[in-house]
């Protein structure tokens, strides 16, 4: 094995053309596991200051994407029960980050926003994530970028890409 040039050459070898054997899927599923911690692990140091986990995160997170998002809309993205949501909601609520209101067709409906502290602190959580993909991103390249898309996208069930679509605003 050739030494490297640099530390980053030890993590990002060409795949080998044996990439569908279990070695190699390992590989990727530590990369994926290890990469997802170090990401995550910057905006769990400010969740935990505001009493918070990983799924107010990601409802933070949609929420910010779609102004007054049905709650039953949030509860297909995250995949979570309507219990944990609640108590999700109730929790954002209550510091003043989330604010609900019923739909205008069906009044039953509960609409999702972020109040103005909550927009600032979702972007505060999205600058540090951010900051860290978008280092990651210019060492890897463009072509290496459509790649993990590409990688990740493979991942989603086929009845779950039209919703990723739409919150990326590539369908309807």
């Amino acid at each position: 094995m050739a030494v490297p040039s640099s530390s980053n050459e030890l993590f990002t070898p060409a795949a080998s053309p044996l990439f569908l054997r279990e070695d190699e899927v390992r590989r990727g599923v530590e990369l994926l596991y290890f990469g997802y911690t170090r990401l995550t692990r910057s905006v769990d140091e400010l969740l935990v200051e505001h009493g918070f986990g990983r799924a107010h995160h990601r409802a933070l997170y949609f929420i910010a994407r779609q102004p007054d998002l049905p709650v039953n809309a949030l509860l297909k993205i995250l995949s979570i029960t309507k219990q944990s949501l609640g108590r999700v909601l109730n929790d954002l609520s209550a510091k003043g980050l989330v604010e609900t209101r019923a739909g205008e067709q069906d009044r039953r409906q509960k609409l999702l926003r972020l109040t103005e502290s909550g927009l600032a602190f979702e972007a505060q959580l999205f600058e540090t994530l951010r900051t860290g993909l978008s280092a990651a991103y210019a060492a890897a390249g463009q072509e290496s970028v459509t790649g993990f898309w590409r990688v990740l996208e493979g991942l989603i069930p086929e009845d779950e890409k039209p919703m990723v679509m739409k919150l990326q605003g590539r369908g309807r």
